[in-house]
């Protein structure tokens, strides 16, 4: 059983931040391309790009201001930043690049930092691991004498890089080197892959005795062993050009001193130790990134953690609560209440958790017009069961008009400070009149399409504000306005980015257009008299602009809308579930029922799955031609390399013949296959089996299989299944939660002090004063929950410590050996 177990733990790995903006850079063709340096940023992994921003116009201190989030799906050693000048006429050439190896994430993770730009050196471009023997032989030459041969047998390699796009053609060079030699010697080439099986072994002379003795064992002089190291560098053959670099490793022949055989992997090092050469000042970046790293165990080893966590909305009084206690300590960061709504969104005790944790906040609150206005626990809460909850909300109501500010660009500032002697004002307030018009009818029209969660909790807000405020007619508005307004749609269109309204950051004109249509629906929005809501103007101009809004009829419309999201009447579903687009994107798909390999078997096109049925269209917005029901869908899976002799791709398994599929890169791959996966994991006729590569010259080239009806030669892989619609994960959100928890014992420990101090001491109120930092009613029922707590973390490390015993031999496939360089 504990076998099945550790079959189960998964290591996730997730990269979270802002490539915000770069100063000063250096032009790449001399000082007259300074002023027309157009550049955009991407992020590899290794040498792999995952990301790529828009491109900035005509600057060399560009600001990007480009969120990105994505999880990674393979090992990796280097997360690298990579700052190009776009070309017009030819190939977009690298300005430099910020790398940082992947221990040294820890370091930068969670905070913002400049770095230096450093240039882009070929030789320290690499990415990928060998798999390699040593042995040293004994050898009997023809005059009698012992003889030491060293053999080394390189066996494969693993994820190389691509060359332009496509798969590589390597091979590699191994040396014996030493003081006063150098013996190389060099494998064959291996065509089109990434994954090379070399299987070739080359022998070395490493020593030779003068006479033969019959010891079973022997020992290569010392002098000769400290010296002695074989180096393996990996080439990729390019013909007519020069041998482009892959990566090296070294191992000092030493370490047979020990044991005669040596087989391990090795990652690949830049050259030279990947040392900076001496170059001009690049210019900087500025990042801000979170690497995150979870060993998630088998799902029993959370249940009491989860268990606690999900008791907490019936805790008495809520502050004695395991949740409310994860957001007392953490109140400084605001990701870190994220894993305990989606657990509880998941579990669907989000609603009666808020509810009592809004209830506390209101008893603290004195007046009705400062309700909801820190960044509370409730606060947090609320914000981001929105952003999880609300995310197709956002796309039906708001993503057709930011589409259209984005795309038709029509200037509308209206700041006499700012204005350009070519603008009109009167035409500037018109165009911004007309978006604010539209973008507020969106939203006010919006009502039906509410997800009847977010209804849930706005009823509750209403309700505990009124019970509060009895004497105040308005509360029961501004405390849900100052939500879906303030803090939802007001958001939303200041940063579209953010919300996956639009893929990259807009630019600064577009951005300026979107600040001044949400401050003024921010302000259409909340709750209060026209002489308040313009005193909160600080701009004369923007006074002036909101007087062009009829108040009374904007009230109107703003009351119905807040009255239909938050009344007593549960909203029923209508049976009917929505299309909700759950990814999307460009691709390239091989033709059907093609037999030839060839690249012209490959086009682009742009695959949308939804959670009804997945479709390929010429283009994006174009008709489909082809579309899949995700019921008929019987398997998903990665496709060998081989296949196609292609990286990063998957098949699509239905009752018609398979359609393959390669992303972008990786990153890519692994999001279409968890998609497609959860979306189909509980079909009817899912297939236990598949061919993991694909049927051609008469066989399945994976199996030889003549028949093409033969089941599959390989497992499908099991469905970890997750809520789609909110994307929940639950066993990794309690490990995230039992690290942030672990990562901050000591404030456990304050905390479970100033419980047994406050409950031993029952003076005056300054005691209670010191320990202001933590929200503590009753010290008995917060320190019971505390010990328990405590003691689910403790086995919730015996079991993580029993398993990190059992990780992965260094020097193993999945521990490689980071192997000696130059």
């Amino acid at each position: 059983m504990a076998e099945e177990d550790d079959a189960r733990i998964r290591i996730l790995q997730s990269l979270r931040g802002k490539i915000c903006e770069a100063k000063n850079l250096c032009p790449v063709s001399g000082p007259n391309r300074q002023r027309d340096l157009c550049t955009f940023c991407t992020i590899s992994l290794d040498q792999e790009e995952v990301f790529r921003t828009r491109v900035f116009d005509k600057s060399i201190s560009p600001f990007y201001g480009e969120d990105f989030y994505f999880e990674i799906p393979r090992p990796f050693q280097c997360l690298s930043f990579y700052v190009y000048a776009k070309g017009v006429f030819q190939r977009d050439q690298p300005v430099g690049k910020v790398s940082i190896r992947k221990d040294d994430l820890c370091k930068y993770s969670g905070k913002e930092h400049w770095f230096g730009i450093q240039p882009v050196d070929p030789n320290s471009e690499v990415q990928g691991k060998v798999h390699l023997e040593m042995r040293l032989n004994e050898v009997i030459t023809e005059n009698g004498s012992l003889g030491q041969h060293l053999l080394v047998r390189i066996i494969e390699c693993q994820e190389l890089p691509l060359i332009s796009g496509q798969n590589c053609d390597p091979y590699a060079t191994v040396s014996l080197v030493g003081p006063a030699r150098s013996d190389q010697k060099k494998t064959k080439v291996k065509k089109k892959t990434s994954n090379p099986h070399f299987e070739e072994t080359f022998s070395f002379e490493v020593t030779r005795s003068s006479s033969y003795t019959k010891k079973s064992n022997f020992q290569v002089e010392e002098e000769d062993v400290e010296k002695l190291e074989i180096k393996i560098d990996l080439w990729n053959n390019e013909n007519l050009a020069q041998d482009v670099f892959l990566g090296e490793t070294r191992v000092p022949v030493k370490i047979l001193k020990k044991d005669h055989i040596h087989k391990a992997w090795y990652l690949l090092q830049p050259k030279g130790n990947g040392s900076k050469s001496k170059s001009d000042d690049l210019g900087s970046l500025r990042v801000k990134l979170t690497y995150i790293e979870d060993t998630v165990l088998p799902s029993a080893c959370y249940t009491a953690l989860c268990n606690l966590l999900l008791k907490s909305p019936d805790v008495k009084p809520i502050s004695a609560s395991a949740g409310h206690i994860l957001g007392d300590i953490y109140r400084e960061r605001y990701e870190a209440i994220l894993p305990m709504v989606r657990l509880l969104l998941h579990h669907n005790r989000f609603v009666s958790f808020v509810s009592a944790v809004v209830a506390l906040e209101l008893e603290n609150t004195q007046e009705a017009n400062t309700i909801f206005r820190g960044n509370s626990l409730a606060t947090r809460c609320i914000d981001d069961m929105m952003k999880i909850v609300g995310k197709n909300y956002l796309a039906v109501t708001l993503k057709p008009v930011v589409d259209e500010i984005c795309e038709s660009n029509k200037t509308c500032e209206i700041d006499p400070v700012k204005l350009k002697e070519s603008d009109n004002v009167e035409v500037n307030k018109e165009n911004l009149h007309g978006y604010v018009q539209k973008v507020f009818s969106c939203i006010t029209q919006s009502s039906s399409s509410c997800p009847p969660l977010m209804c849930d909790v706005f009823r509750s807000l209403r309700h505990l504000a009124c019970k509060r405020f009895p004497a105040d007619p308005h509360v029961q508005y501004s405390a849900v306005s100052s939500f879906v307004y303030l803090r939802f749609f007001a958001v939303a269109v200041l940063t579209p980015h953010s919300f996956q309204l639009r893929s990259h950051h807009p630019d600064p004109e577009i951005s300026r257009t979107l600040t001044l249509i949400s401050k003024t629906i921010q302000t259409l929005g909340s709750w209060g008299s026209l002489s308040k809501k313009l005193s909160s103007f600080k701009e004369n101009y923007m006074c002036d602009f909101f007087k062009s809004f009829q108040e009374d009829k904007c009230i109107e419309r703003v009351k119905k809308f807040l009255d239909e999201i938050s009344s007593n009447v549960s909203k029923e579903s209508s049976g009917v579930e929505d299309a909700v687009v759950l990814k999307e994107g460009e691709v390239q798909k091989r033709a059907q029922g093609r037999k030839r390999l060839g690249k012209k078997n490959f086009k682009k096109r742009w695959l949308r799955v939804t959670n009804r049925e997945l479709s390929y269209h010429k283009h994006k917005g174009k008709e489909a031609l082809c579309t899949i029901n995700v019921k008929h869908i019987q398997a998903v899976e990665k496709l060998d390399e081989s296949a196609f002799s292609r990286k990063n791709m998957f098949q699509v398994v239905h009752s018609d013949k398979p359609l393959y599929v390669q992303a972008g890169n990786c990153v890519e791959a692994s999001e279409w296959l968890e998609v497609l996966g959860q979306v189909t994991g509980c079909n009817e006729g899912r297939l236990a089996t598949h061919h993991p590569s694909n049927y051609s010259g008469g066989a399945w080239q994976c199996c030889k299989n003549l028949s093409i009806n033969t089941p599959g030669c390989k497992p499908c892989t099991t469905i970890m299944l997750a809520n789609l619609q909110l994307d929940i994960d639950c066993d990794r959100e309690t490990e995230r939660i039992f690290s942030l928890l672990s990562s901050n014992s000591t404030k456990l420990q304050d905390m479970e002090d100033a419980c047994a101090s406050m409950a031993v001491y029952q003076g005056p109120q300054r005691e209670q004063e010191e320990h202001s930092k933590f929200t503590i009613q009753e010290p008995k029922e917060t320190f019971q929950t505390l010990k328990q707590l405590r003691k689910v973390m403790v086995e919730l490390q015996r079991q993580h410590n029993i398993r990190h015993d059992a990780t992965a031999q260094y020097g193993s496939l999945d521990n490689p050996i980071v192997g000696k360089t130059s």
